[in-house]
């Protein structure tokens, strides 16, 4: 394929998968439609980039499917001006969304390796304003703290206490909440010293490992 055929495909994408089950906020697309997905998958996963459905990317991680980062994107209603930490990088295609999106990006991944070749990736397709730390992301990331949107993407045994404590006031944290094996997307929102959280159904997630994800159980 050449870069028409990627952004054909990319525009099918949105079309298809994304406008179609109502994500509706117009940054998002935006964001989904500019994004070449195709440069965070392998060589020989390049023809699946599009496709409705998470593909892996070693390691035991996933990039996850393109709805499902809309949808995610999507409950942290960003404006464009907030900071966002991300627990998970992965191949960094969620951190490029969200750098459309926002103002910085700080991203937290386990992986050393998988940061790195993220954030060699993501400086290439010239993404200035996303910073890649290796590390537990079950933590946070107390030193670029308070965040105004934190998104977690890896399942969760429970909401992480720095992430609450980490989180701005007002500010909203997306994440898969449940078990190894099937969780519920749950936005926490914090205003005024409470949070409160909205459950947008089921989802399937790999585990989060760490802290205060499953090494810790």
């Amino acid at each position: 394929m050449v870069e028409q055929d990627y952004q054909e495909a990319r525009l099918r994408m949105v079309e298809e998968q994304i406008r179609a089950r109502r994500v509706t906020d117009e940054r998002v697309l935006a964001a989904l439609e500019k994004v070449p997905r195709h440069r965070f998958v392998s060589l020989a996963q390049r023809g699946e980039a599009y496709c409705d459905y998470p593909l892996p990317i070693g390691s035991g991680q996933t990039i996850s499917q393109p709805y499902v980062v809309a949808l995610m994107s999507e409950l942290l209603r960003l404006t464009g001006e907030e900071r966002a930490l991300e627990i998970g990088t992965g191949s960094g295609y969620q951190a490029a969304v969200l750098a459309e999106l926002c103002r910085e990006v700080i991203t937290v991944e386990r992986f050393p390796e998988m940061a790195e070749r993220a954030q060699r990736l993501l400086a290439e397709l010239g993404y200035e304003r996303i910073t890649v730390i290796a590390g537990d992301g079950s933590l946070g990331y107390e030193p670029g703290a308070p965040y105004d949107a934190i998104l977690v993407t890896a399942a969760a045994p429970k909401i992480a206490g720095p992430w609450l404590t980490q989180l701005a006031d007002p500010g909203r944290l997306v994440l898969p909440l449940g078990s190894r094996y099937g969780q519920s997307l749950v936005r926490v929102t914090k205003r005024e010293g409470r949070t409160s959280e909205e459950n947008f159904g089921a989802v399937a997630f790999v585990p989060l490992v760490g802290e205060n994800g499953w090494d810790g159980e």
